[in-house]
């Protein structure tokens, strides 16, 4: 039975980068000239792997929560590609901090800058951070949801990991209310490997965070929140953190 399973992730996995490469070539003369093409372009292909996914190896997918639509920063809980896109094709004008290096892959990196991403290299998330609150003061950078991932990786389900400090820095910086954002994906999407498990996937956004909060208040409150709501929503699907055992 698991190996019918891979086998049918295999197959899901093939054929929606073979979509992603379909879908980027047919958005490209409207995508690379403007930002709502790109989103376009991007959507699209998110609503295609989760119809796929559906049918092809049992993942349902689920968003829950008050979506938000105004300005404001959204530190979420990541724990693969697939909480990516369900973020990205709830919120309307969504885009991420994210790996530089991203942006030399194919098909991914011209999409990724098409919508607004912005790049940071290793060892100088700072220095991107000073660079994007300038941008954002001068009107240079759109306004919208700037999505950021508070431990700067995808961390396994039910495994504990740091909260980096750039989140707060990027809070107390844009003065923008904070949407904390809970996630169990990773039960049946792994960051590694082709195989895919049935289930419900869900990602949740949390309660709004009012601007203003102190950095050390904020961290410990975005925590706390994010990774009780995590653990929660594993349990709900079936899987018990050791923390919680």
């Amino acid at each position: 039975m698991k190996a019918i399973q891979w086998l049918r992730s295999l197959v899901f996995v093939v054929q929606i980068y073979l979509a992603m490469l379909v879908v980027g070539v047919a958005f490209a003369p409207y995508a690379l000239f403007s930002r709502a093409g790109a989103r376009a372009a991007c959507k699209t292909w998110c609503k295609w792997v989760f119809w796929t996914a559906r049918w092809m190896v049992g993942i349902r997918t689920e968003v829950r929560g008050p979506v938000p639509t105004g300005d404001v920063l959204i530190a979420a809980k990541h724990q693969s590609f697939l909480d990516i896109m369900l973020i990205f094709h709830a919120v309307p004008k969504g885009k991420f901090i994210m790996k530089r290096e991203i942006l030399w892959t194919p098909i991914i990196g011209l999409y990724a800058k098409g919508i607004g991403c912005i790049p940071v290299a290793r060892g100088k998330r700072g220095l991107a951070i000073k660079k994007m609150v300038r941008d954002v003061d001068a009107g240079r950078l759109e306004a919208g949801q700037l999505i950021i991932y508070s431990q700067g990786t995808r961390v396994a389900p039910g495994v504990k990991a740091p909260y980096k400090v750039g989140t707060a820095v990027l809070y107390n910086e844009l003065g923008q209310p904070c949407v904390p954002v809970a996630t169990n994906v990773g039960l049946f999407w792994p960051r590694k490997g082709i195989l895919r498990k049935p289930g419900l996937a869900v990602v949740e956004f949390l309660p709004t965070m009012p601007e203003g909060l102190p950095r050390e208040e904020f961290m410990a409150a975005l925590q706390q929140t994010v990774e009780e709501r995590s653990d929660a929503l594993l349990v709900e699907a079936g899987f018990t953190p050791e923390r919680l055992s």
